[in-house]
């Protein structure tokens, strides 16, 4: 009896081994019927079916890796508790008008922080599966390689959920005031939904161009510049010089005001902040799209 081929290629039990119980299948058919039944010609793989499968494999590494789990936890609380603990004096300076007091202003600040470098570090994921030699399996395994992206993204946002979940608990139990009502909250988070997307976007691009972890410094700088040149300790109006130019020329700072807006209960620029946003992620979306393209060239 003939050994029918896989169909089950994102299971449970991760893309590794079925991509190996693949290629076992695979080479026992013979020569005239491999033709016809290739892995990649797989009509079952969805996009969604490889997505997941992707997802799978990139959290349950993120989460069972030491060294990988503990800065994804550690550096946002690390920045909040430094920024809001160590700088609560900045609520007095003459000016600082905001609603919410100095926790819910550097709350803002870091989710959305968060939300970019979760991105950004699973980019970095993306650089080490092709320099391990994973990728160019998981590219013969998944017909449609937008699933890939897809799937990279989805364990990305659930990174950063987890860590969103955390540091809400954390700045509620700092005292953190949260003037704003379900509604804008959800927009709140919707806005750092739009930057971890844009944040993962631009670092795929990067690992599928460069295919190695040592580009991580071209992920990891544009997008810590971008964060750090907007007002990160006081608001906008308090800025001086070409910190307030940069400032008010950087996207970035109408997605933070606005989101600060919304937690305080006073939102304002909204609708500009989620065009801003969608159109950060629409255009890191392009980018990792032609990233991916050189990368199924390169092979």
């Amino acid at each position: 009896m003939r050994p029918q081929p896989d169909r089950d290629w994102v299971g449970r039990r991760g893309a590794r081994a079925r991509l190996r119980r693949c290629g076992r299948d695979y080479r026992r058919l013979p020569r005239a019927r491999r033709a016809r039944t290739r892995p990649q010609d797989d009509p079952n793989m969805s996009v969604l079916a490889v997505a997941r499968g992707v997802a799978w494999r990139t959290v349950r590494n993120a989460l069972t890796t030491p060294a990988i789990l503990l800065p994804t936890f550690l550096f946002p609380l690390f920045f909040f508790v430094a920024f809001a603990g160590g700088l609560s004096q900045m609520q007095h300076v003459p000016g600082f008008d905001y609603a919410g007091g100095y926790t819910a202003f550097q709350f803002a600040f870091v989710l959305l922080q968060a939300g970019a470098f979760g991105g950004v570090f699973t980019g970095f994921g993306v650089a080490r599966d092709f320099e391990h030699g994973f990728s160019k399996r998981l590219f013969l395994a998944a017909p449609n390689r937008l699933g890939i992206v897809l799937g990279y993204w989805l364990a990305a946002l659930i990174r950063w959920a987890l860590v969103a979940v955390v540091l809400t608990v954390v700045a509620l139990g700092a005292g953190m005031e949260v003037g704003g009502s379900a509604r804008e909250l959800v927009g709140l988070y919707t806005l750092a939904v739009f930057v971890n997307a844009a944040g993962f976007l631009w670092s795929c691009g990067i690992a599928m161009r460069f295919r190695t972890i040592q580009a991580g410094p071209l992920m990891q700088m544009p997008t810590f510049l971008i964060l750090f040149f907007s007002p990160v300790y006081v608001p906008l109006a308090l800025l001086e010089g070409w910190m307030a130019i940069a400032a008010r020329a950087n996207p970035i700072t109408y997605v933070l005001e606005a989101a600060r807006g919304l937690l305080a209960g006073t939102p304002a620029g909204v609708a500009l902040a989620y065009g801003v946003a969608a159109a950060l992620a629409a255009a890191t979306g392009v980018w990792a799209l032609s990233g991916l393209k050189r990368a199924e060239r390169a092979g």
